[in-house]
């Protein structure tokens, strides 16, 4: 940007436009100086003071719509009852729907939970939650029903006990849409939920990782603006034990019908020589 407002303030010294480069760009000055280099023409230059001024109006907008959305927030009830935020590690990166003030704690007093302890959900995402279902998720009698109304459950159908599809319905319901973006940014997450992923991967592919991951993040939600109860992560390692637990007892289960036992391997001896 800092190129761009020098080049439409009238400046073609190549190298004094590659000297304004941001310090984290992989290319050096003597690289971006022959980029930069060729005919400045009237309506090339004319094109790009157009499209200047829009992304600068765009971004004023976007501004003005996000301090109304803070505005917003603090005119509901605070229902945290005091309670204090658990300190996060922020991350250097800066996405380009991140809000442009700090809604993480309004977000928090607004819904009495925070949503944005469980892995891959942000601020934005809690924020889509609370617009779209608020705190009383009461017309929901389970977690299944909420689910369902997502459109994040199995379509089954059936017609003489046979079933035909069991595709999940298609809807254009935020909470979902916004769940799904969620999934989809624990594809290499170390936790729970990004070993979850990775499984559901490796059985349904990539779109039923995400429905399925989908599923489960919607089912914290509900639980947790359901009771009121604060989010418990499980580590990866914690995880992975439960995991290969259930794999043991479902193996044991399969020998003990086909009138085996289930032994586990004794470790080799070392050899001497």
């Amino acid at each position: 940007m800092r190129i761009i407002t020098a080049i439409l303030d009238g400046e073609r010294d190549t190298a004094r436009l590659a000297a304004l480069r941001d310090q984290r760009c992989k290319n050096d000055e003597a690289v971006i100086a022959r980029a930069l280099e060729g005919t400045w023409r009237d309506e090339h230059l004319f094109e790009l003071r157009q499209a200047y001024e829009l992304y600068r109006t765009y971004q004023m907008k976007v501004t003005e719509c996000d301090g109304q959305i803070e505005q917003a927030l603090a005119k509901l009830p605070d229902r945290s009852a005091g309670a204090k935020l658990q300190p996060k590690v922020k991350k250097c990166h800066r996405k380009p729907n991140t809000l442009r003030f700090e809604a993480t704690e309004p977000v928090f007093r607004a819904l009495g939970v925070d949503l944005t302890a469980i892995e891959g959900i942000e601020a934005h995402t809690a924020l889509v939650i609370l617009g779209e279902i608020g705190v009383d998720v009461s017309k929901f009698p389970t977690e299944k029903h909420f689910a369902s109304w997502l459109g994040l459950c199995p379509n089954r159908q059936e017609s003489n006990s046979k079933r035909k599809s069991r595709r999940v319905r298609k809807g254009k319901n935020r909470v979902a849409i916004a769940l799904r973006l969620a999934a989809r940014s624990l594809e290499r997450s170390h936790s729970a939920l990004g070993a979850y992923f990775r499984r559901r991967n490796s059985r349904l592919g990539f779109k039923g990782a995400i429905t399925a991951t989908a599923h489960k993040l919607a089912r914290y939600v509900y639980a947790m603006l359901k009771h009121g109860e604060a989010y418990v992560s499980q580590s990866l390692e914690q995880y992975e034990a439960a995991t290969q637990e259930r794999i043991e007892r479902t193996l044991r289960k399969k020998a003990r019908a086909l009138g085996y036992d289930l032994v586990p391997r004794q470790p080799l001896s070392p050899t001497v020589s």
